[in-house]
C-alpha cells in the first residue's frame, strides 16, 4: 500500500527479523505506534501509546492465524482505535498501511503466505468498517450532546442577546461547529467563523443569502416540511443530514440541527442552525460501502450487491420480469493448477472486463459471486428475449483467446438461464434454479447455455435430498435386500439368487438401486453400503443352507461397484464376512460390470484375482454393452459372463432375428471355450427361455421366473424344484 518492506531495518527503524513470536508482535506494535502517533490527539507519550496498541496487535495476529475467519475481532480493533483518540482520517489510513505491509511479515510465520495475505486484506476491510462505525457513533453522541446543550441554552442565549452582546459573541465565535442565525423569513443575520470556513467563502457572501437558496437535489423530502413547521412555531427543533453547494461548486455534507428561538413573551423570533461538517466521513463511508459491495479483484459488484439488485428486481411491480445468466468457466481449475493463482486471477480480470462490456443496457448488471462464477442480470418487460441475447453475447465474448503470461488461453463457459415474472420466487430460489441449470449445461459437455426447467430442478433437488439423506439412512436401517432367483436353463432348478438392494425412504417410498447407487458412488458411501449388502447376502446364504439342506447349495450373486474395486479393504472385508458367516467362498459370486473391467490394469485386477483364487466366482455383468475386445477375456479373472438384457429383448417376438441369435450363439460358444458359464438376465417369456436354452446358455433370471422378492419366496421355489 504505502509502506516499504525492508530487510535489516524496517521502514520505521525496527529490525525486520525478530527472534520469537512475542518479539515480532512487539515490533509490529512499535511500527504501528510510530506511524500513527503523530496524527493522534492523545496526552499519552509514544511508548504509552504503543502499550495501548499492543493488545490490538495481538488480537489481529490471532485473527490472522485463526482456523476460521473472525471479522468481529478486526472490527473491534478498528473501534478501539477510535477509543484511543485516533480520530484523524490519516490515523486509519496509516493503520491500514501498517497492517497491509507488516502483519503477515511479523505475525504470519509458518503459514501459507498467499492465504495469509488474502485474510490480511479481509481484516483490513473489517478494521475500516469497525473504525467507521465507532467514529460515526462517537460523532453522533457528541452531536447529540451539543444539540442538547444548545436546546438547554436556548433560553439563556435569547436572554444573553438582550443582556450582553459581548457574552454572546464569546460563545458564538468560540464554538467549533458552524452556527448561523436567521430571521423567520430565512434571511441570514449572523454566522460564526466555523460556518464561514465550512463554506469556503467570505462572511458577507454567506450572510447575504436566504435559507431557501440552499436547496440541494439530494435533500430528503421532509427537510423543507420540517423547516416550514419550525418557522411557523409548530416545532421547537429538528435534526437532518443535509448537503449544501459551496461557492466553488463542491458539495458540503453536514449534520444540521435547527432550533427555534423565542422572545421573552414566547413568540418565535429567530432560527438557530448548528452545522457539523461530515463530508470526509461521508466519503469514507462511501469508500467502505464500495469495498463491501464490490469484488476486490475484478471491481465487479459482488454477491452482496447482486442480491440487493436481484431482491429489488423480484419485488418490482406488475408486468416486470427478470432474466438471470449464471456463468461458470469450464476448466478454470486446470488453469489455476497448471499456471498458478496469479495467472488465474489475471484471467478472471480479463473475463470480468469482457462480461462487463456485454451488460451495458439499462437494467443490466454483471457480478462476480466468487471463484470463477459470474452472474448477469437483466430486468424490464421483455426479458424473455433479452436474456437469450445476453447469454449469446457472453458466449461470443469468451470466444477470443486470452493472453496470460505469454500463453494464449481459450476460455469457455457453461450458463444456466432463469427467466420469469417478478413476485413469484425468492432470490435464493432463483439462484438455486440457475445453479442447477448451469451444472446441467456443464454435464452436457459445457460451452453452452441451458434454460431452466422446473421438472429438471425438481429432480436435481430430489437427488440432492437423497444424497444428504444417504449417510444416515444406513444407520437407521432403511435399506433392505430383495432376491431374484437364478434358474438353470437345462433342468429349471434354482441355483441361486442375485441380491438387489432397495431403499425404503420415509418420504419417497421404495427406491430402486438406479435412484441411489450413482449417488452413493459419487459420495463414497457405496463402500460401507456395499459391505453391508455383502454381509447380509452371505448371511442369508448361510440361512438357506441351514434351513433347507435338501434343496442343495444356493449361490448368492452380489454386485460390486467400480468404487469398491479400488477400495484397499475389499479382499479382507470379503474374507472376514465369509468366515463370520461360516460359508465357503464358492457360495459367493461377485458381479462386476463389463465397463469397469475391460481395459483394467493389473493393479485393479489384483484383488479380483485373489478372490478368484480363494474360490469366489467373478461374473462379468452387462456383457455386450461396451466396445470390448473379446481377446481381453483371457486375462480377466472371471468365471461367468452375464449377457445384458438387450439380447433377450430382441427375442420377444417369434421367430427371433437370426442375426441376434447368431451373435448370442457366438458369445456362448466363445465363453464355453474359455470355460466360462453364461447367465442371461431379463428373461420375460417362455419363448425367450427356450431359445436361450437351445443356444446353450447356462442360467437365466427375469420376471418369467420370478420378480425380486423376500428370501423366503426363493426357498419355496428351490424346494419345489428339489421335490419335483
Amino acid at each position: 500500500m504505502g509502506l516499504l518492506r525492508l530487510r535489516g531495518r524496517g521502514a520505521y527503524g525496527v529490525s525486520a527479523e525478530p527472534d520469537g513470536p512475542e518479539d515480532r508482535l512487539r515490533r509490529f506494535a512499535t511500527i504501528w505506534s510510530r506511524a500513527v502517533f503523530p496524527v493522534t490527539s492523545t496526552s499519552s507519550t509514544r511508548p504509552e501509546f504503543e502499550e495501548q496498541l499492543l493488545p490490538l496487535a495481538r488480537r489481529l495476529s490471532e485473527a490472522l492465524r485463526a482456523r476460521a475467519f473472525d471479522a468481529d475481532a478486526a472490527r473491534a480493533v478498528g473501534a478501539a482505535l477510535v477509543g484511543a483518540h485516533c480520530t484523524d482520517p490519516e490515523a486509519l489510513s496509516r493503520s491500514l498501511d501498517c497492517v497491509d505491509a507488516y502483519l503477515v511479515l511479523y505475525c504470519g510465520e509458518g503459514g501459507d503466505q498467499e492465504d495469509l495475505r488474502a485474510r490480511s486484506a479481509r481484516l483490513q476491510h473489517a478494521m475500516a468498517a469497525g473504525y467507521a462505525q465507532a467514529l460515526r457513533e462517537r460523532t453522533l453522541a457528541e452531536q447529540e450532546a451539543i444539540s442538547a446543550a444548545a436546546l438547554r441554552a436556548q433560553g439563556v442565549v435569547a436572554q444573553a442577546l438582550h443582556a450582553s452582546e459581548a457574552r454572546f459573541r464569546a460563545v458564538f465565535e468560540g464554538a467549533a461547529i458552524g452556527i448561523g442565525i436567521a430571521d423567520l423569513s430565512g434571511n441570514i443575520l449572523q454566522v460564526n467563523g466555523a460556518l464561514v470556513r465550512m463554506f469556503g467563502g467570505s462572511e458577507q457572501s454567506v450572510r447575504g443569502r436566504n435559507v431557501m437558496d440552499w436547496t440541494h437535489p439530494e435533500d430528503a423530502p421532509q427537510v423543507w416540511k420540517l423547516y416550514d413547521e419550525l418557522v411557523r412555531g409548530e416545532r421547537e427543533h429538528y435534526h437532518v443530514e443535509k448537503a449544501f453547494y459551496r461557492p466553488d461548486g463542491t458539495v458540503l455534507w453536514t449534520n444540521l440541527t435547527v432550533s427555534l428561538l423565542r422572545d421573552a413573551d414566547g413568540e418565535p423570533q429567530y432560527q438557530l442552525a448548528l452545522m457539523e461538517d461530515t463530508t470526509e466521513r461521508r466519503l469514507l463511508n462511501l469508500r467502505l460501502r464500495y469495498e463491501a459491495t464490490h469484488d476486490a479483484l475484478t471491481g465487479l459488484p459482488n454477491r452482496t450487491l447482486f442480491f440487493e439488485r436481484l431482491e429489488k428486481a423480484l419485488t418490482a411491480g406488475a408486468g416486470q420480469r427478470f432474466g438471470l445468466c449464471y456463468l461458470d468457466l469450464d476448466g478454470f481449475k486446470t488453469i489455476n493448477d497448471s499456471l498458478g493463482h496469479a495467472a488465474g486471477d489475471r484471467l478472471l480480470v480479463e473475463v470480468a472486463d469482457r462480461l462487463q462490456s456485454c451488460a451495458t443496457a439499462p437494467g443490466e448488471m454483471v457480478a462476480r459471486l466468487g471463484g470463477d462464477e459470474f452472474v448477469a442480470l437483466t430486468t424490464g418487460t421483455d426479458t424473455e428475449r433479452e436474456v437469450d441475447e445476453l447469454a449469446a453475447r457472453i458466449m461470443n465474448a469468451l470466444v477470443a483467446p486470452i493472453m496470460v503470461e505469454g500463453r494464449e488461453l481459450t476460455v469457455r463457459g457453461s450458463i444456466g438461464i432463469v427467466e420469469g415474472p417478478a413476485g413469484e420466487r425468492s432470490p435464493a430460489e432463483v439462484l438455486r434454479s440457475a445453479d442447477i441449470t448451469m451444472y446441467r449445461a456443464k454435464s452436457a459437455g459445457g460451452n453452452r447455455f441451458e434454460l431452466a426447467d422446473p421438472e429438471a430442478d425438481a429432480r436435481a433437488i430430489t437427488r440432492h435430498g437423497l444424497t444428504t439423506a444417504l449417510p444416515t439412512a444406513l444407520d437407521r436401517g432403511e435399506f433392505f435386500i430383495e432376491y431374484q432367483p437364478l434358474v438353470h436353463l437345462g433342468d429349471g432348478s434354482v441355483r441361486g439368487a442375485e441380491a438387489l438392494v432397495r431403499w425404503l425412504h420415509p418420504q419417497h417410498g421404495i427406491l430402486g438401486p438406479d435412484r441411489f447407487i450413482p449417488l452413493a458412488e459419487h459420495t463414497g458411501l457405496i463402500v460401507p453400503l456395499g459391505r453391508w449388502v455383502l454381509e447380509q447376502s452371505v448371511r442369508q446364504a448361510r440361512e438357506w443352507r441351514d434351513r433347507h439342506t435338501d434343496a442343495g447349495p444356493l449361490r448368492i450373486n452380489v454386485n460390486l461397484s467400480p468404487c469398491q474395486l479400488t477400495h484397499p479393504g475389499l479382499v479382507q472385508d470379503t474374507v472376514d464376512i465369509l468366515e463370520r458367516a461360516g460359508v465357503t467362498p464358492d457360495v459367493l459370486c461377485l458381479e462386476v460390470t463389463e465397463s469397469a473391467l475391460i481395459g483394467a490394469d493389473d493393479d485393479l485386477l489384483k484383488p479380483l484375482r485373489r478372490l478368484a483364487e480363494m474360490g469366489v466366482d467373478i461374473a462379468l455383468d452387462d456383457f455386450g454393452t461396451g466396445y470390448s475386445n473379446l481377446a481381453n477375456l483371457r486375462r480377466l479373472p472371471v468365471s461367468v459372463l452375464k449377457l445384458d438384457r438387450s439380447f433377450t429383448q430382441s427375442m420377444q417376438q417369434f421367430p427371433a432375428d437370426p442375426v441376434d441369435l447368431k451373435i448370442v450363439e457366438g458369445i456362448v460358444s466363445l465363453a464355453h471355450s474359455l470355460n466360462l458359464a453364461v447367465t442371461v438376465e431379463g428373461v420375460e417369456t417362455g419363448s425367450q427361455a427356450e431359445q436361450l436354452r437351445i443356444l446353450g446358455c447356462d442360467t437365466a433370471q427375469g420376471w418369467y421366473y420370478a420378480r425380486p422378492g423376500p428370501p423366503d419366496r426363493l426357498h419355496e421355489l428351490a424346494l419345489v424344484d428339489a421335490t419335483g
